[in-house]
């Protein structure tokens, strides 16, 4: 359903194609990044960034409250069902525009400079999210794992220190260039299966208690304050979808990647659903190993997952598994780290942002945007900033993260469909199939970015209150003043055989 046309035909349109960096010039941009990343470095971003171990044990809590198990497990098979649609017509894009921009790259070349600029800025607004989300995720976990081991009690001060300090971890290590990049996704991927290995067979073997398949798959919990059973079902899903997203780094490390135009498609397709099947796998593991479920849900530890460690395995094994959980989720915002940047460099080489001729500078040494990775990673500190008052903070900046990224998603698969017969495919295309495909992916997308704008606890009040769409809002209004202002007379992606051939980088800049 979702692979690509007949080997035969790809081969020959791989064959006629130009080089990785002679075809970045056709698109309109002189290469300038360093091209080292092969196709498992490719996989490896995206499967790093989706990382089920940070997205379902971060969000765990949040799901034992909104739905329960039959949720957060019904959900998952249902929304990575739906992701690989959305998954599928991304690829299909990204074969035939491989470019660090990516996503607003895609959908200034299908409808044009406005639609390019309002998904540039939307993708910007979730990737910004799913950092300032997947490091503070590990930053709580960090903070349970050292109450475990020296009786360290976390407080919404302490964890942003720690979260802080991951920031500045990643944005160091996104310093030294890709090639250090990609061999950290590599050994992240590895990591990452070997974990969910890990964490599901002690959790199988060990306990001598076992929750039922019929509580596993059928029991609902409501604990968010509303009475409507079909919208706790619905807000629920944020777990999943907010775990399926960030796989749009095999198309923004293209420029990075040999092979580009199938590779990328490739990692994005790989990626998915490799996680689909190890998410599964983990929450069916965690809650089966469910002890205590009241108990789980108001953890000491603040996080329900080391509860469950702790209960099942006792005090050492859930130490040692919480280290493990951890090390995942630093892999994982070191990878969301690196797209973000390439994303801010792409932009800002097309003179979208604000203070653009910073922004867009590439280390000549290591061939790394530097700027654009410590802005990164300051706006993502920003953006979390509300978890020093608000309990609920966290849930806010992962739906961030998802009514950000996710419509960036549909938009080139939106405009793709709408100019279906000017679109000229690359070498990883769906084919006929690419119609059904895609409005099935705009749908999905439609749904779940209304979904996430809705309050997720009642009653509503200051300290309860979903704020991703005051940031929505904030952003879009930044965006539409920003144009008026410079905009739609700095901003614009180049025409297509724009840049000679000429030399390979432009250390100048």
């Amino acid at each position: 359903m979702f692979g690509p046309r007949s080997s035969s035909a790809a081969r020959r349109s791989l064959q006629d194609a130009p080089s990785d960096d002679a075809f970045l010039r056709q698109l309109g941009y002189r290469p300038q990044l360093t091209r080292r990343m092969g196709r498992h470095g490719n996989f490896a971003i995206s499967f790093s960034v989706i990382s089920v171990l940070s997205g379902c044990m971060t969000l765990y809590g949040f799901g034992l409250a909104t739905g329960g198990p039959a949720v957060m497990l019904w959900g998952w098979i249902a929304v990575g069902a739906m992701v690989l649609f959305v998954g599928a017509g991304l690829a299909e894009v990204t074969s035939a525009y491989p470019t660090s921009g990516a996503l607003y790259y895609m959908a200034d070349r299908l409808g044009g400079r406005r639609w390019g600029w309002y998904t540039g800025w939307l993708n910007l607004l979730g990737l910004l999210g799913a950092i300032a989300g997947i490091d503070y995720g590990a930053a709580q976990f960090a903070g349970a794992f050292a109450g475990l081991q020296w009786g360290f009690v976390p407080t919404p001060r302490s964890t942003f220190v720690i979260f802080l300090c991951i920031l500045a971890l990643h944005a160091v290590l996104n310093l030294f260039g890709v090639r250090l990049v990609s061999v950290l996704n590599s050994v992240s991927v590895w990591w990452h299966l070997a974990c969910v290995t890990v964490i599901v067979g002690a959790l199988t073997l060990v306990p001598s208690h076992h929750q039922s398949p019929s509580f596993v798959f059928g029991t609902f919990v409501n604990d968010t304050g509303w009475s409507a059973q079909w919208y706790v079902v619905l807000i629920g899903l944020l777990l999943a979808q907010y775990t399926f997203s960030g796989y749009d780094a095999s198309a923004h490390l293209s420029e990075e990647t040999t092979g580009a135009r199938t590779n990328a498609p490739r990692g994005i397709m790989h990626a998915i659903a490799w996680s689909w099947g190890a998410g599964l796998l983990l929450l069916a593991g965690l809650t089966f190993a469910i002890q205590d479920y009241a108990g789980t849900r108001n953890s000491g530890t603040g996080v329900p997952p080391a509860q469950i460690f702790l209960d099942a395995l006792g005090t050492s094994a859930a130490e040692a598994l919480l280290l493990i959980v951890v090390v995942a989720q630093l892999f994982c915002g070191n990878a969301e780290v690196a797209a973000c940047s390439r994303m801010i460099f792409a932009f800002s080489r097309d003179g979208a942002l604000p203070g653009s001729r910073t922004w867009r500078r590439v280390d000549a040494r290591t061939g790394t945007p530097r700027p654009a990775v410590w802005l990164s990673v300051a706006v993502a500190g920003v953006l979390a900033l509300p978890s020093l008052y608000s309990p609920t903070a966290y849930g806010a900046i992962t739906a961030i993260n998802v009514i950000g990224i996710t419509p960036a998603y549909a938009v080139p698969i939106y405009l793709r469909l709408r100019h279906r017969r000017a679109f000229r495919p690359g070498p990883w295309t769906l084919g006929s199939r690419g119609t059904l495909v895609g409005w099935i992916a705009v749908l999905w997308v439609a749904f779940v970015t209304v979904l996430f704008l809705l309050p997720q606890s009642y009653p509503v009040t200051s300290r309860s209150f979903n704020y991703a769409p005051v940031a929505l809002a904030a952003v879009l209004l930044l965006a539409t003043v920003w144009w008026y202002v410079a905009g739609r007379r700095s901003y614009g992606p180049p025409a297509h055989d724009a840049v000679p051939e000429s030399p390979a980088r432009d250390d100048a800049m």
